[in-house]
């Protein structure tokens, strides 16, 4: 039988590592931060894989989440799910970076019950204007189209959430 101290033990030991986890991503995350050349929302107009036009303006007065992701990136794979919730709340725009061509995108999207809307950079030309060279990369932006948070890798449902709720409120 183990004993009650050893199982203490064992739960201090794992929420130490945990935290010790927490704050080292965290540090990655704020070191990897792309550095962009304006914190305001650019005024861009361009189309999804579905062929709808997406015009940055049409986005002033409300939140926005811009999420620059890969087909081929294990860790925005398992955000996808994430992203979908949030895409059911509020204002989001992903880029899929050097994904493939355009049926490859959407037979993802497909195997991934995803429904937000996607802008294909195969040149990689929207990922260089805003500085993205690690995937995920997110971009949180106010309802006055100021960039309050910028991501990079995996980001929880509720920490997207709780940005947005914040970015809403500002």
């Amino acid at each position: 039988m183990i004993k009650k101290t050893t199982v203490k033990k064992i739960i201090k030991e794992i929420l130490l590592a945990s935290i010790i986890l927490l704050v080292v991503s965290n540090v990655i995350s704020y070191l990897r931060q792309p550095q962009i050349a304006s914190d305001t929302l650019p005024h861009l107009s361009l189309q999804t894989i579905e062929g709808k036009t997406i015009n940055f303006e049409d986005y002033k007065g409300k939140p926005l989440l811009i999420h620059f992701w890969a087909t081929w990136c294990p860790t925005c794979k398992l955000e996808t799910n994430n992203i979908n919730s949030v895409s059911k709340k509020y204002q989001v725009i992903t880029i899929a970076v050097n994904s493939g061509d355009i049926q490859g995108i959407k037979k993802f999207m497909k195997e991934k019950d995803a429904h937000f809307d996607v802008i294909d950079d195969k040149e990689s030309i929207l990922a260089s204007q805003f500085s993205v060279e690690v995937f995920p990369t997110s971009f949180i932006y106010d309802k006055n189209s100021k960039l309050l948070f910028s991501e990079v890798g995996y980001t929880s449902t509720a920490g997207l959430l709780a940005r947005m709720t914040w970015a809403s409120n500002r």
